[in-house]
């Protein structure tokens, strides 16, 4: 298949970020080198300032607020633009709220498209829950798209590990293009257990490395110091710990490497919540150590709570740091993060993984360009079929 790096264009994309967040998903983007930042908008303000402060330090394109009012109440202009973006919020498809048929999220996605129509963009990428993919929403996304002059449409549930960020994170992806073909990213990265195979049957591309790991995000790392945010040069500025009561310590210490809160319950029956003991089934990556040689478990927005999922460090007795979810995040150390640090947390844990959003970056700009056909689409399609193929020996 041709290769991204063949185009030679400098043109650069006007880009929307709809309900941005801290602006994960415009970072992938900017990273291409071939896109810029004309507008965004989320209605969180301390994301927004983190926004302003990595691509609008003059905050002049940079809006806090509800869409709906924006829109409607004609406060700003959306200006013309090139490609929309972003994440319409989540709660309405994600299976933690499967009973909240009537939630009004649910149709932020209109709004998303409303933009998307004032803008006059020729290309549209949004991200969501994996969920999304079989949900009714889905189906009135693409037709909204179909109507508004979309011609060209993907959808799939793509993994982040799978290009290049050292967590496992399924997210649904829909590319729409008005003018010219749009494919999906091919994986760059994959399960190393599929490898042998995979060199043997994967044709006209070339073979995927093994998927990062925890290690090669955060092994560099020193132990952190104190536990708040401090005023010193990244990524130590990010990287600090917690106070937990010696009961939790002693917890920790009781979860051995790639344990999680049944290794708690054999080895500490005595110190083990009584909620966990009278529920011996469920989840395994509660209080779970995160493995070294593995990426990540999706980081979400109390990452730093082990409580809520495999957030202890692989081999130190506490939870993860800001700057390690955010490093398995594939945030780049440079980046800027504003606001307490809860606030942050929910930053790190909401955004689109950089590199992902780069990767997808660079099929939108083929688009764009007219470099993606017909042929194209198809051997991606087909590369798809055969990592899906391989089956993994248990």
């Amino acid at each position: 298949m041709d290769n991204i790096s063949t185009m030679v264009s400098d043109e650069k994309y006007k880009l929307i970020d709809l309900f941005s967040g801290c602006g994960g998903m415009t970072r992938g983007f900017i990273d291409t080198g071939r896109f810029e930042s004309v507008f965004a908008n989320d209605f969180n303000s301390f994301a927004v300032e983190s926004y302003k402060a990595n691509f609008d330090k003059k905050g002049a394109h940079t809006v806090l607020g509800d869409i709906v009012d924006l829109i409607d109440n004609h406060s700003h202009t959306i200006p013309s633009a090139d490609i929309v973006i972003g994440g319409p919020p989540c709660q309405g498809f994600s299976l933690l709220n499967k009973n909240r048929q009537g939630d009004p999220r649910r149709s932020l996605w209109f709004q998303f498209m409303r933009v998307v129509e004032l803008s006059g963009a020729r290309v549209v990428v949004m991200e969501n829950v994996r969920q999304l993919l079989t949900s009714p929403e889905c189906e009135a996304i693409l037709a909204t798209l179909k109507k508004l002059g979309f011609k060209y449409l993907q959808k799939r549930v793509l993994n982040a590990a799978d290009y290049g960020v050292p967590e496992m994170r399924f997210r649904t992806i829909i590319m729409a293009s008005k003018d010219n073909h749009i494919s999906l990213p091919v994986p760059s990265h994959c399960d190393p257990a599929k490898l042998l195979d995979l060199e043997s049957n994967l044709l006209h591309t070339p073979l995927p490395q093994p998927w990062n790991t925890v290690k090669s995000a955060i092994g560099n790392l020193s132990e952190p110091i104190g536990t708040e945010i401090r005023n010193l040069p990244s990524p130590q500025n990010l990287h600090f710990g917690r106070q937990p009561r010696p009961e939790s310590v002693e917890r920790y210490l009781a979860v051995p490497p790639g344990g999680n809160r049944f290794d708690l319950q054999r080895n500490r029956p005595d110190i083990t919540p009584a909620c966990w003991i009278n529920k011996p089934t469920g989840s395994t990556d509660l209080f779970g150590r995160l493995w070294w040689n593995r990426p990540s478990v999706t980081i979400r927005t109390e990452f730093f709570k082990p409580e809520k999922g495999r957030y202890l460090h692989p081999d130190q007795n506490r939870p993860i740091t800001h700057r390690e979810a955010a490093r398995i995040q594939s945030f780049p150390d440079d980046f800027i993060f504003k606001g307490p640090k809860i606030e942050i947390a929910k930053q790190i844990g909401n955004a689109v993984p950089p590199l992902l959003a780069k990767a997808i970056g660079f099929e939108a700009i083929r688009s764009l360009d007219g470099q993606t056909d017909s042929r194209y689409v198809n051997e991606t399609e087909t590369i798809y079929q055969q990592l899906a193929a391989v089956k993994i020996a248990v």
